[in-house]
């Protein structure tokens, strides 16, 4: 593990989605994708290493549910922490091997928001019950960042966040287990209309003030629209966030067959007007990207500045 330092000569560039590789590979693997660390590590590994190939700087550990209250709906609770561990030790084990030719390659611990909100009652009719609380969603995220650090992750990606209260929760977690708060985060939000609104309600700027008490390594976006849909939204992140801001966008939308229609180039095109904008420092994609949409990004960003920030490395 080595502490991610945000460059001030060049966009880092992300990998893309995980799942849409592995529906590639291995099926839809009973929508558990996460046990593949367990069952089918080499899937995984091999992944990262075309993600890699196509110019990843960062790769994310394929851990996006390895949570208790994510698992609970598999019966996998006690696997958990184990799908965690693993995701990051396959991780680590291919950036490694990366870094005996002198290429550097960050691990990014994968977080996800789980399948319950914390702002939003699931029972109309009884508002204030609720089968999780703050504390019982902040002691499951802080048992899969625990497996995560230790199998070795250089940062934490709490993504595809919705809710604040569950992000504030993730944090709360990583915070006692770094007291200083001196563990690398990036926060990555998904807003569910052209407004830039979560589906929770929370704009973008009342999100970011939430969470910034946290030294964030980056704040931005992920999934929620197609590259297009996200660079006014951008601009909006661009002009308040005062640490690096991330963008990974879906590959367009997904038609009747779930096929998504965003091609690499146009994608990269998008991103690459983010970036002359000075809207960019960190770059990749989420649903429906392939390692080809991320080899037309990488080549796209190269040579381009990335956006000046205040919080250059952790």
């Amino acid at each position: 593990m080595s502490r991610i330092v945000i460059p001030r000569d060049r966009i880092l560039v992300m990998d893309g989605a995980m799942g849409t590789m592995i529906q590639e590979y291995a099926g839809r693997f009973e929508g558990n994708c996460d046990m593949l660390n367990l069952r089918s590590p080499e899937v995984v590994g091999r992944i990262h290493r075309e993600y890699i190939e196509a110019g990843a700087d960062i790769i994310e550990t394929n851990t996006f549910n390895s949570n208790s209250i994510s698992q609970s709906e598999y019966g996998l609770v006690d696997k958990a922490a184990d799908m965690a561990y693993a995701g990051a030790s396959i991780a680590r084990k291919v950036a490694d091997a990366y870094a005996l030719s002198g290429r550097k390659i960050y691990v990014a611990g994968s977080v996800g928001p789980t399948s319950v909100s914390l702002s939003m009652a699931s029972d109309a009719d009884n508002p204030g019950h609720g089968q999780y609380d703050f504390d019982a969603m902040s002691a499951a995220y802080r048992q899969q960042m625990e497996a995560l650090i230790k199998g070795g992750v250089d940062v934490i990606l709490i993504e595809t966040c919705v809710d604040v209260l569950n992000t504030k929760a993730a944090l709360c977690a990583l915070s006692w287990l770094y007291p200083q708060m001196d563990f690398p985060v990036m926060v990555s939000v998904s807003v569910g209309d052209c407004g830039g609104r979560t589906f929770a309600g929370h704009t973008l700027e009342a999100f970011y003030s939430a969470v910034k008490h946290y030294p964030l390594l980056s704040f931005g976006l992920n999934c929620s629209f197609g590259s297009d849909g996200m660079i006014s939204l951008m601009r909006e992140v661009a002009s308040f966030a005062e640490c690096a801001v991330s963008c990974c966008p879906n590959a367009g939308l997904p038609d009747e067959t779930g096929e998504y229609d965003g091609t690499p180039e146009k994608m990269a095109a998008d991103m690459l007007s983010m970036a002359r904008e000075g809207l960019l420092n960190i770059a990749g994609g989420c649903c429906g990207t392939t390692p080809e949409h991320i080899r037309a990004m990488a080549e796209a960003l190269k040579g381009v500045p990335p956006r000046p920030c205040v919080l250059s490395a952790q």
